[in-house]
């Protein structure tokens, strides 16, 4: 994985909003029409198409596909792994945001959502629209997705040819986010996400195969720790989320680290979160991935202070860190001098050549749902890059 050798590079998080051609073919399959895939898996190769120049105009380092072919950052994971079905009727275990779901039960499944019910009963059902129903676990776990998963890489790589870029990354989701509270099958949750762990591993070796880097999506990390009602103490949660990071690194066995960067953050959605853990409570289950750079949400008012922690905690030796330096959860663009300043504070403490500037979370983590306007997350980038541009000019002149 390149470093920041000579100036500060930039990058992004993966999944950006989808162009309205791939959005009313997923509308049309939600409301139970039938979709011709080949014509979706065409529109999806001509979005990523697209979505590379514009990341490349940008003049963005290490970019992504926007993960044009997937229906969600984490929601693809059922069309790929056997073993799920999806559910005919409501489980109250499972939370749920199809058609029929009551928004009060949804706001239920969270302590931050029920502490600011009425907030959260009007911005939920915007920023969330209709999904298909959740599934649930109901037999052995295993890898199905080869077809749409060769797919989409054959669709990078030609999009990427003619493209000066320093780095592509392609994101893929962690065992421990996929199917929570969804188990109906294995005896153990260990022996569940182990399950995931082993049929993902086909999918993380073959996107390293196809020369890209690996990033792994994680915010169950941190963000997992608002769904446990009652809240457990957060020795139990470390405990389990151990036990996950564990899962991981099983499924990332055989794969170098220096093809691997892995992202936590605290959940995507625009609130309050004054449930939120701090990074000091898991950071050091984020140093045990075995990945050579780590993405960290640090933009946001409820985390920006934390780049303090780094003052304490010393980045293990050849590891890179990626700040979120540009939020996604205001439509207000930072200023280029703003974001210097935030690159400038973090590499000060673990050295310029070890940042990389990022994005706190991803623009559009479904494809029918977009955290800001895509002229907005643009306008966003440019700053990212031009504030780049300003910390270099300071961390190499100086």
């Amino acid at each position: 994985m390149k470093q920041s050798r000579d100036r500060i590079l930039t990058t992004h998080v993966g999944s950006l909003p989808r162009p309205e051609s791939i959005r009313a073919l997923l509308r049309a399959r939600l409301s139970g029409q039938t979709v011709d895939e080949a014509e979706l898996a065409a529109r999806a190769a001509e979005a990523v198409a697209g979505i590379v120049r514009r990341q490349a105009e940008t003049r963005i380092d290490v970019i992504s596909d926007g993960e044009m072919g997937k229906v969600s950052f984490l929601g693809y994971a059922d069309q790929r792994l056997a073993g799920f079905v999806a559910m005919t009727g409501h489980d109250p275990g499972v939370p749920s945001t199809n058609v029929g779901t009551s928004w009060a039960r949804r706001i239920d499944t969270r302590r931050e959502w029920q502490a600011f019910r009425e907030y959260y009963g009007e911005y939920l059902p915007q920023a969330m629209p209709p999904s298909a129903p959740p599934s649930v676990c109901q037999g052995p776990i295993s890898y199905r997705g080869q077809a749409s998963l060769q797919r989409d890489l054959a669709a990078f790589t030609a999009a990427l040819r003619g493209v000066e870029v320093e780095e592509a990354f392609v994101p893929a989701i962690a065992p421990g986010m996929v199917g929570r509270d969804q188990n109906r099958y294995y005896a153990t949750h260990e022996e569940y996400v182990f399950a995931i762990a082993e049929a993902l591993k086909t999918e993380y070796r073959a996107i390293v195969d196809a020369g890209f880097i690996l990033q792994i999506d994680d915010p169950g990390l941190g963000e997992t720790w608002d769904m446990m009602i009652p809240a457990p103490s957060l020795e139990e949660y470390r405990r389990m989320q151990a036990g996950n990071i564990d899962a991981l690194n099983h499924a990332l066995s055989g794969i170098p680290e220096e093809r691997v960067r892995y992202h936590l953050c605290w959940g995507s959605w625009q609130g309050p979160h004054v449930h939120d853990l701090g990074l000091r409570d898991v950071i050091d289950l984020m140093l045990r991935v075995k990945a050579q750079a780590y993405s960290v949400e640090a933009a946001t008012p409820r985390h920006s202070h934390e780049w303090r922690v780094w003052e304490d905690i010393e980045l293990p030796e050849g590891k890179l860190l990626i700040p979120g330096v540009i939020a996604h959860t205001t439509a207000v663009v930072e200023h280029p001098e703003t974001v210097a300043e935030r690159i400038m504070n973090f590499a000060r403490l673990v050295g310029r050549e070890r940042v990389i500037a990022g994005a706190d979370c991803g623009f559009a983590q479904g494809a029918l749902y977009q955290r800001q306007h895509p002229t907005v997350m643009w306008a966003k980038f440019e700053a990212l890059v031009q504030g780049a541009r300003l910390a270099s000019e300071r961390l190499w002149r100086s």
